[in-house]
């Protein structure tokens, strides 16, 4: 595997093969989450490169970026295992410049849900993506399904900017109890780690509730209710049911044919994100 730290070395690492190449974005900290990506880039392409940049441009003023977890070696021994073309590790100074003016600006999509809480972070994942899409190339980037409104944002992104790449959708890594496998899990206490739990359970909840309601704000009620009695120690941000494409609110589930629900809740100060997509029962002729 070979190691890339500047834009001139990738250039030259590019121009030298030949092929589809898949590309998995990251910002280290890799967990199976991430690996579940690059095995299926590795299955579909002959070349796969791996970035791992933790982006300033995506954290506000009061959130995480200084103290994100940086892996670097362990990240790097485990794509080498798997057997990735190449790695591309760069500086902050590698991708951004003081003399910098060009800026991305999101309108719709980047301003719902995280990023009505988050102001900025899709505008700076976006920048990030266009700076790495240019340089890589890929014909296949790979993004996980955890991050939904993330995956939405990069495909709207992909399809208004002509970027000829296919984005490829990769479903939610789960632990063995259901948590959503996520590199900020680590900042959680043992109790913090189970009160977790509550994000995937109440949409587990949610779903179980559809035959007898698909009234979007009785099922986001009784959500509501069931995170207040069972886990009073996780803060809700947003609880939300939308239409998978638009990521408008739906009132009622038929509106659209792919309904998903969509959380953030903090625990122990930590901000986490969860969805999953509404089975509906099938109508009665």
């Amino acid at each position: 595997m070979e190691v890339i730290e500047t834009r001139v070395q990738l250039r030259s690492w590019r121009g030298k093969i030949h092929g589809s190449v898949g590309f998995i974005p990251t910002m280290g900290a890799l967990h199976e989450g991430h690996l579940s990506l690059v095995r299926r880039s590795l299955a579909e392409n002959p070349w796969t490169i791996v970035s791992i940049f933790v982006n300033p441009r995506q954290f506000g003023p009061q959130e995480d970026y200084h103290r994100y977890p940086r892996t670097l070696e362990t990240d790097l021994r485990l794509l080498q295992n798997l057997g990735v073309s190449a790695a591309f590790t760069p500086s902050v100074e590698e991708m951004y410049s003081p003399e910098d003016e060009v800026y991305v600006s999101l309108t719709r999509l980047g301003r719902l849900w995280c990023g009505s809480y988050r102001l900025g972070h899709f505008d700076g994942v976006a920048l990030v993506l266009i700076k790495l899409f240019n340089l890589i190339m890929p014909t296949r980037a790979y993004f996980g399904e955890k991050d939904f409104q993330q995956v939405r944002v990069v495909e709207k992104l992909v399809e208004e900017l002509f970027f000829p790449i296919e984005i490829v959708r990769v479903p939610t890594v789960r632990e063995p109890d259901g948590l959503a496998m996520s590199s900020r899990n680590t900042y959680l206490s043992p109790s913090g780690r189970a009160q977790a739990l509550a994000l995937y359970k109440v949409l587990q909840y949610i779903q179980t509730l559809v035959p007898t309601t698909q009234l979007t704000a009785d099922l986001i009620r009784e959500g509501e209710a069931f995170l207040r009695e069972r886990f009073p120690e996780v803060k809700l941000e947003y609880l939300a049911i939308v239409d998978e494409y638009s990521l408008q609110p739906i009132e009622h589930l038929r509106q659209s044919s792919n309904p998903r629900i969509l959380i953030a809740a903090y625990v122990e100060g930590v901000r986490l994100i969860d969805n999953l997509p509404l089975s509906l029962p099938e109508e009665s002729s």
